[in-house]
């Protein structure tokens, strides 16, 4: 049984197409997904993406919680900033990646991925009671999981603070202007129905300026509904976006999906993360430090690399890479780029062979295609 967002009777109204993610049925897309990807990267798209976790933790002590259950040191964030980070299951394994803004001096906000949300909640509720009754006994940590009643409605491309400023109050257009990348702030966006107070968030997953918006799922399609107006009076083209048109984004933009690039068979010098495992040894209190030791004290066998090729036919996830005809690695993510016009892909590979420049061979469908390593993103925004 697969779960709803609150706008999910609207994408049905859009004519959207739906695909199971995570346990949800979300839009794959609403008619072509190369315009969606398009409409980003020239205008300014809307994805609803509310099959996202949330996960506030509160408490005089919340930071150093943080600190220690998480792979990231959040404690040195500033209020109105957010960082990204991993989350480790006990073996050192990247349970998932994720996205915390801080709040206030004693509140966070943890944002998982769709899938892994529920998983994610319950190791932080786990490792809140280990961390209050044996690292710091007494400490004032809590863990609420506020997934299930949280909606979340993102506007990326580079029309995107124009869209979001049509309908935000006029106190709050100074703000918005001068919010900066992984900064957010609460701002009031007016709607058909009233003035909806949301966390508005200067992050995405598309290698475009944009904007994330959380609130509560009653004010979801209200809220949608009134960025779509706001475009349209400001002749703007707001595009409604599927997750292939957000995949295709994000792989031109270099980033990793869990269950494509991370799994809990990733470890966080995998995917390039490795100097942030070794800075978080120096803290007193660490969830898996003696994994973690274990995987500083040698380099990674692989790196997850970028390829690129100036052929026509794409690579695609769980393609061999070769070097003269022996298995040096595998294609997690790949696809012809929209933007770029030539094939990119995202793949681990064996260390030796991991260097920008490297030339080898990709098996697809039993014929050998040259690729060649580049440096990733693939697609930088001007």
């Amino acid at each position: 049984m697969t779960t709803t967002t609150a706008l999910h009777d609207l994408h049905a109204q859009l004519g959207a197409s739906f695909t199971d993610f995570g346990g949800w049925d979300m839009p794959l897309k609403y008619g072509s997904e190369l315009a969606e990807h398009r409409a980003v990267r020239e205008s300014a798209g809307i994805f609803d993406l509310s099959h996202m976790g949330e996960v506030r933790v509160t408490g005089a002590d919340a930071a150093a919680f943080l600190d220690f259950a998480l792979l990231a040191k959040y404690s040195i964030v500033k209020v109105g900033r957010a960082k990204y980070g991993l989350i480790l299951d006990a073996s050192g394994g990247v349970r998932d990646d994720l996205i915390t803004y801080r709040l206030a001096d004693d509140e966070f906000l943890v944002v998982p991925n769709a899938g892994n949300a529920p998983a994610v909640a319950e190791a932080l509720v786990a490792r809140a009671e280990e961390f209050t009754s044996q690292r710091v006994p007494g400490a004032d940590v809590t863990v609420t999981d506020e997934s299930a009643d949280t909606s979340l409605v993102a506007v990326q491309g580079p029309r995107s603070e124009a869209v979001v400023r049509t309908v935000a109050r006029e106190a709050d257009q100074q703000g918005i202007e001068e919010l900066g990348y992984y900064g957010w702030m609460t701002a009031g966006l007016a709607t058909a129905s009233g003035e909806v107070e949301v966390l508005l968030a200067r992050t995405g997953y598309t290698g475009e300026d944009g904007f994330e918006i959380y609130l509560g799922n009653a004010d979801a399609q209200p809220v949608w509904e009134a960025l779509v107006a706001g475009a349209q009076g400001a002749g703007i083209e707001l595009t409604p976006c599927g997750l292939a048109s957000r995949d295709s984004l994000r792989l031109e933009a270099g980033m990793p999906l869990y269950g494509n690039e991370i799994t809990l068979e990733t470890t966080p010098a995998d995917i390039g993360m490795g100097k942030m495992a070794a800075n978080a040894l120096k803290r007193e209190h660490l969830f898996a430090r003696e994994a973690i030791e274990k995987q500083v004290e040698s380099e990674p066998a692989r790196r997850l690399v970028g390829l690129v090729s100036d052929g026509r036919r794409a690579a695609r996830a769980g393609s061999s890479v070769l070097v003269d005809g022996q298995e040096v690695g595998t294609v997690t993510s790949g696809q012809p780029s929209p933007t770029l016009g030539h094939p990119v892909a995202l793949a681990f590979l064996d260390r030796e062979h991991a260097e920008p420049g490297t030339e080898l061979e990709v098996d697809i469908r039993g014929k050998s295609h040259p690729f060649r390593v580049t440096e990733t993103p693939f697609y930088k925004r001007a």
